[in-house]
């Protein structure tokens, strides 16, 4: 452990003022709070304190609310705070002694001068910061300094929050301006400039005919994203839903140039699914349209989403779970949400010749979707040898590089 406070006699470090009584009358001696979980601190830091005619110990804690507790009972001058006692540690600490009695004046008192640490002690409202250790006319000094109005900090531990501030307003403003470039790009694409939808065949593995084509956004953008990271980019500008639907409308008019018994598949979040304005998008074609949920937002409340889900059934649209397979997530989905159509994700799909724990898996499916009545579509099937296998496991549609690339129409 480090080195308790050193005690020293140190008379009339705090100046001597004067009272209201009058000219020459001392003014009344400085009230402190203790606050440290370590017993033999807390009677170092009192018996140092009982030596000074300025100072009055007021009260001793040794855990946040106990100090929060005593602040609020006796409006202390200055809190001397331990910065990692229990109950929420010196910050939650010096924020509610602050709220609950604005003129104290808040010393932090640490085992080691940790940047961090010492950030969130002045962010939560501390004035004075000193290392466990320091000699007892240290920490006097510091107290006559915050007691005047002044902040007590070392020179060195000074500098190094310039530098650390510096360096955080520097990345907020980097971050700024990038968010600032994206919320421009995004507003660009929800024009309709700058997006373009390319379709990628979803065959009967067995004939080999077009059901269906998934409608995929490509963003062109410098440097080149993928989709997923713009479509991530805006859920974080609040434009998620917007830019699903901007997606989902360019999908739509390749509608016409569509085979007439193929179906047309399209991308759409949770929180977009439930949103009233796909309805309206969908409703002129909803025989042809199948909604894939996917997994970009987590699912707030599933009785939500499976009412908003078979509003979209009753006008005629299918529903499809993507990624089926690939975690707990997609399964719950599957569970709960009843769709029509299941994706089998990728990564069951690659080298499934090869591999008997993914066939195994594949053939649960398969049981599990017959069993319910869904059409399994299986994803990423890039050569012979796993269209072969998918075949012979009872898969009856699929898609991917070996059957068709995405492109436009």
């Amino acid at each position: 452990m480090n080195r308790l406070i050193q005690p020293v006699t140190v008379r009339s470090v705090v100046p001597v003022g004067t009272s209201p009584g009058g000219a020459g009358v001392p003014a009344p001696p400085i009230r402190i709070l203790i606050a440290d979980d370590e017993p033999a601190l807390r009677g170092a830091l009192a018996d140092l304190f009982a030596h000074e005619d300025s100072l009055v110990l007021v009260g001793e804690a040794c855990d946040a609310d106990q100090a929060i507790e005593l602040a609020d009972a006796s409006r202390p001058d200055v809190a001397i705070l331990d910065v990692s006692m229990p109950a929420g540690g010196g910050a939650r600490a010096a924020r509610e002694i602050i709220r609950v009695s604005p003129a104290t004046r808040v010393i932090a008192l640490s085992a080691f001068e940790d940047r961090p640490t010492v950030l969130e002690m002045l962010r939560a409202g501390a004035v004075g910061y000193l290392v466990k250790g320091s000699a007892g006319q240290d920490l006097l000094g510091s107290i006559a300094k915050v007691f005047d109005g002044g902040a007590s900090l070392s020179a060195e531990l000074i500098d190094g929050i310039v530098h650390e501030l510096s360096s955080q307003l520097r990345r907020e403003e980097i971050e700024h301006q990038q968010r600032a470039e994206r919320r421009g790009e995004i507003d660009r694409f929800l024009s309709g400039s700058g997006v373009t939808m390319v379709y990628q065949p979803i065959v009967d593995l067995r004939s080999r005919g077009v059901v269906g084509l998934e409608a995929l956004a490509r963003f062109h953008s410098l440097p080149l994203r993928p989709p997923n990271e713009w479509f991530a980019a805006a859920v974080e500008l609040e434009l998620g839903v917007q830019l699903e639907m901007m997606a989902i409308t360019s999908a739509m008019t390749g509608l016409p140039r569509l085979p007439a018994d193929a179906y047309l598949s399209v991308n759409c979040s949770p929180r977009a699914a439930m949103s009233p304005i796909l309805r309206v998008l969908v409703e002129s074609s909803a025989s042809r349209m199948v909604v894939e949920i996917t997994e970009h937002e987590a699912i707030e409340d599933y009785a939500v989403l499976a009412a908003a889900l078979e509003g979209l059934r009753e006008l005629g649209v299918r529903i499809a779970i993507d990624d089926a397979g690939a975690g707990f997530a997609s399964l719950r989905h599957t569970v709960l949400l009843r769709p029509d159509i299941v994706k089998v994700d990728t990564s069951l799909t690659r080298n499934i010749d090869g591999d008997g724990a993914k066939r195994a898996m594949t053939s649960a499916l398969v049981s599990f979707a017959e069993e319910m009545g869904i059409a399994i579509v299986a994803e990423g099937i890039e050569t012979r040898e796993e269209l072969d296998e998918l075949v012979a496991l009872g898969v009856p549609f699929g898609q991917g590089f070996y059957l068709g690339k995405p492109g436009p129409l």
